[in-house]
This record gives C-alpha cells, sequence and structure tokens, in this order.
C-alpha cells in the first residue's frame, strides 16, 4: 500500500562544481546535498530512490536504485540524515525531482516525494 506521507521531509541544497566540468563538451557537474528528516512518529527506513533528472533540452535520465550512497538508512523519528552526491547535464541548466520508496517499522510502505528542483550555473538564471 503506497501511502502519500508527510512525515518524511527532504531538503536540498546545490553546488555548481567548476573544476568538474567542462562546458566546451557540453558537460556541467553539480552537486547535490539531501537532508532527510523523519517528522513522524514511526521509525522507516529508505528503500530506493528514484531521481528523474531533466536537462535545458528535455533530455531526461532516470535513476532507479537501492538506498542513496550505498546505504539503506533507518530513520527513528526526530532522526536526520545527510549525504551528498552528483549529476552531470549536457546544459548549464537543468532539474531534478523524484521520490524516496520509504518502509515504515509498522509495515507500511509509502513513498516520500522529493520536490522539483534546478541545478543552474552561477549568473545563469535571473
Amino acid at each position: 500500500m503506497n501511502k502519500p506521507s508527510g512525515n518524511i521531509r527532504i531538503q536540498v541544497t546545490t553546488n555548481y562544481i567548476d573544476e568538474q566540468s567542462e562546458p566546451h563538451f557540453h558537460r556541467y557537474v553539480f552537486a547535490y546535498t539531501i537532508t532527510i528528516t523523519n517528522d513522524g512518529d514511526v521509525p522507516a527506513r529508505l528503500i530506493s530512490r528514484h531521481w528523474i533528472i531533466t536537462d535545458a533540452n528535455g533530455k531526461v535520465q532516470e535513476v532507479i536504485g537501492d538506498g542513496v550512497v550505498g546505504e539503506q538508512p533507518h530513520l527513528k523519528p526526530g532522526e536526520v540524515f545527510r549525504y551528498s552526491s552528483a549529476a552531470v547535464l549536457e546544459t548549464p541548466v537543468g532539474s531534478m525531482q523524484g521520490l524516496y520508496r520509504m518502509k515504515a517499522d509498522n509495515g507500511d510502505n509509502f513513498d516520500a516525494p522529493i520536490a522539483p528542483f534546478t541545478l543552474a550555473v552561477p549568473g545563469m538564471l535571473h
């Protein structure tokens, strides 16, 4: 059973990684840091992720896999898990969105949505 859940809060910060990017070769590298907070009253484990990454040309990459950064963090109420990763785009602007599939200790499976966020080279957007 998939229930929408407001008890997992997801915050995102992003950075353009200039030293790893090669604009002449249409390679733009962005780091992002995700902070996941269990605001509910039931412990839950992050089982898998599903990202949709879209560049300014409309090219879509989907990333589906177990856990995040090799882990399936188990968050008790009030606990926070933070990790960083990266995405490579062919354009200086793009976006990411997705969801985490969660399994609560009470047996409920639910999706924690990740709202769309922008990846942009500084100065590209006003």
